[in-house]
């Protein structure tokens, strides 16, 4: 999620959800892709970090990037510390021989016909019937939406016919129930553009009604779905004509739909064995490292691979409109930015600029003469370029439940919508859990580590979360280890933050010694592909202060605090 990057935290807490969305902008001026205010932080804790959990080499000053989140965000001062830091210790524990990597559970095959469905009649991951028939008043406590999807959504007709948020939803409270489409093009050559679909308020019409993009014949497009709630449930007959999925059965995945996306998926897959389609390397980040990809297990939270990086402008009367600087220069008085709590957006609106990364974006025929990253972007970068252990989604993601147990089918749907391996349907769903746990734990703490310094002298995704980046990033992995019920498989959360009086994180330090994950608490939950989870605690382990990144329950279900 912005996982605060929406993901660890996105979802679903109410407050920091408005946080991560609404920035008021005057008209006209420049938009690009800001979020928000961004604060630059300097200063912060500076630990050491063991190499040989990283593969640190050649250490050397690096700038420290400051200011707004876009990727044109310009360096300033220099590190404070080198990025290899020569000690092999962190703050609290002395870091422990290194454990092998477990398992990734991401060698078997991508899926090639369409898995999953359109719910008729939705529940929610605990079971729950999700209400159809909401007042505004229910669907702002809810936070569950339906989306009705155009005709013929993935022609150029369609791509610019705007969607409609209903249920009792508006997009005037697009932070708790905001919802945003993305489309990625793939032409017969091998170009890619991005062009994003307007949502809209059921009963409303288009502040500016969107230009429909040029699409080469024998395009295949994907378009991805996000949402700021709790569930959304896609409607209407584009839902089916644009090989739409949201749900396994009835069993609705949370923020996560898309369309069309095996198809798209398949075509480029094999465009890109074939020579025909060229994804750009990551390149190496000022810390020495390769840059991270949307499946590094530095980079990925609760749900990793959820949600998108469109914006849309909605105007006093609660009319949106794309986000494009001409709607922006267009119009008087004010407006204000809507935008979408994502892993996508986190990256590469975020980490990338951060350190030194540029990331992979195309023409979005949306704005003109403009460029774009994208969920599909990053998931197909990711796809070529991460290697090792690699992250994908997991049975503990509280978007693949089941009745509240672990499905290994419903996991292999959202995998599906983001081109991910799928797990064999005999494969112990408590045996991916606790792997995925491990190598998160083990990974990300140290890269975290490394790049503190430049970090903390970037803003802010969420700046309810985190005071800046460094922050933000700690807190969304204390929440992540929490969500995902990491302890139940005998591992300790390696984060420990301190939060100023508003319960928001100024410093992160980290444990960096190595964990190894057992399932032996799990023993005895059964077979079939399902296992029940374990809660998420509501105090930060060991020291009783209650978990402000990770705000408890709501509804039967997990609030992603951070809001991306």
């Amino acid at each position: 999620m912005l996982s605060g990057h929406r993901s660890a935290w996105r979802r679903r807490g109410r407050n920091s959800r408005a946080a991560r969305i609404a920035v008021p902008l005057a008209i006209p001026m420049a938009l690009g892709l800001t979020l928000g205010i961004i604060l630059a932080v300097s200063g912060g804790p500076v630990t050491t970090i063991n190499q040989s959990a990283t593969g640190c080499t050649s250490p050397s000053a690096s700038p420290a990037v400051s200011g707004s989140p876009a990727a044109v965000a310009s360096a300033s001062a220099s590190a404070s510390a080198s990025p290899c830091p020569t000690a092999s210790t962190s703050v609290g524990a002395a870091a422990a021989a290194l454990v092998p990597a477990a398992a990734s559970f991401a060698n078997g095959q991508t899926a090639f016909r369409q898995l999953g469905d359109v719910a008729t009649n939705p529940v929610d991951g605990t079971g729950a019937a999700i209400n159809l028939n909401q007042t505004a008043a229910q669907a702002a406590a809810s936070m569950n939406c339906t989306l009705t999807v155009p005709s013929n959504p993935l022609s150029a007709r369609g791509l610019a016919t705007p969607w409609q948020l209903g249920d009792g939803c508006t997009m005037t409270n697009a932070g708790n129930e905001g919802a945003f489409v993305e489309a990625t093009i793939l032409s017969p050559g091998g170009q890619l553009q991005v062009y994003n679909p307007l949502v809209i308020t059921a009963g409303t019409t288009p502040a500016v009604t969107p230009a429909p993009p040029t699409i080469a014949r024998g395009s295949v497009v994907v378009i991805d779905v996000g949402f700021n709630g709790n569930n959304l449930v896609l409607q209407g007959r584009g839902a089916r004509q644009g090989n739409c999925v949201d749900a396994l059965g009835q069993s609705v995945i949370g923020q996560v739909s898309a369309c069309n996306a095996v198809n798209f998926y398949r075509v480029a897959d094999a465009a890109i064995a074939a020579g025909a389609l060229t994804i750009p390397a990551l390149g190496t980040a000022s810390d020495g490292q390769q840059c991270l990809d949307t499946r590094n297990f530095a980079l990925i939270d609760q749900d990793q691979s959820d949600n998108v990086v469109s914006h849309y402008l909605i105007n006093a009367n609660g009319q949106t409109e794309q986000n494009t600087a001409a709607n922006a220069n267009a119009g008087t008085g004010t407006t204000t930015l809507l935008s979408n709590g994502s892993d996508d957006a986190l990256l590469s609106l975020f980490v990338d600029p951060a350190n030194g990364c540029t990331p992979f974006t195309v023409p979005d025929t949306t704005n003109a003469a403009g460029t774009s990253p994208s969920q599909a972007l990053n998931e197909l970068s990711a796809r070529v370029n991460q290697t090792g252990t690699i992250a994908v989604v997991p049975p503990n993601d509280e978007m693949t439940l089941v009745n509240s147990a672990f499905s290994v089918a419903k996991t292999n749907v959202y995998r599906s919508l983001v081109d991910q391996p799928l797990l064999a349907g005999n494969t112990d769903p408590n045996a991916v859990a606790a792997a995925y746990c491990q190598n998160m734990v083990n990974i990300a703490p140290a890269h975290n580590q490394l790049d503190l310094a430049k970090d903390t002298n970037f803003g802010s995704p969420v700046p309810t979360v985190g005071t800046n980046l460094a922050s933000f990033l700690g807190a969304r992995l204390a929440a992540s280890f929490g969500v995902l019920g990491c302890a139940k498989f005998g591992l300790t959360d390696p984060v420990s933050a301190t939060v100023n009086g508003a319960g928001v994180a100024t410093a992160v330090t980290y444990n960096l010694a190595q964990q190894k994950a057992t399932t032996a608490a799990a023993a005895g939950a059964g077979t079939g592909g399902t296992a029940t989870p374990t809660a998420s605690p509501t105090t930060q382990p060991g020291s009783g202060v209650p978990w402000s990144v990770a705000p408890p329950r709501r509804h039967r279900h997990h609030q992603n605090g951070t809001g991306m």
